[in-house]
């Protein structure tokens, strides 16, 4: 077979470590917190060595990042509906669906756990900044369409219409349904559109 015919292999082996490697990663996180992560339990729930682990990450903080980046794009993809007041619905709905469950909300308090790590919070910001580049699209497409000012802040916007949403999980307690999202949304571009 020649070099331009050589068939490069999807998934394998490697797919399947990673994977199992990225689950465990956050199985340790829903259970005890992200600092406590260590990349030697990791590889042994994963069934992995831990040189595996080490030699594809490098640190455990670009192992937690990538493992909460993986699964928040899995459960929180960011809509294309037409509009931005749908895309902001949708998005708000799979964000209150996922805080809601167990491990969202396992997750999002190891996340926001105070600690003067300064890795952990680098990893913080890095996790927030990647989530915030893939949600910017909803914003770029809406100011494309004429809904929203060319002037308009991406990830302030963003945050104002998540930090709601975070605020009743992590500190309120308080219910995050279908009518709360719409309110949210709904004030949040009527501010955009001033």
């Amino acid at each position: 077979m020649s070099e331009g015919h050589v068939r490069r292999r999807t998934g394998g082996r490697s797919a399947r470590v990673r994977q199992a490697v990225l689950d465990a990663t956050l199985r340790a996180m829903a259970e005890h917190g992200q600092d406590a992560v260590s990349i030697p339990e990791v590889a042994r729930q994963a069934g992995v060595h831990e040189t595996s682990v080490y030699r594809r990450w490098g640190t455990r903080e670009h192992l937690v990042i990538d493992a909460l980046l993986t699964y928040s794009q899995l459960q929180l993809p960011i809509p294309d509906t037409g509009t931005l007041r749908q895309d902001f619905i949708t998005f708000a709905g799979s964000l209150a669906d996922y805080l809601n469950s167990p491990f969202g909300k396992a997750l999002a308090r190891s996340m926001a756990a105070a600690d003067d790590d300064p890795s952990l919070a680098e990893g913080r910001e890095e996790f927030w900044r990647g989530r915030f580049d893939l949600a910017r699209i909803m914003i770029d497409r809406a100011v494309a369409r004429g809904e929203l000012p060319k002037d308009t802040d991406p990830e302030l916007a963003l945050e104002v219409l998540i930090a709601p949403l975070h605020l009743r999980v992590l500190l309120t307690h308080q219910p995050i349904d279908d009518h709360l999202t719409g309110r949210l949304v709904d004030l949040l571009l009527d501010g955009l559109s001033r």
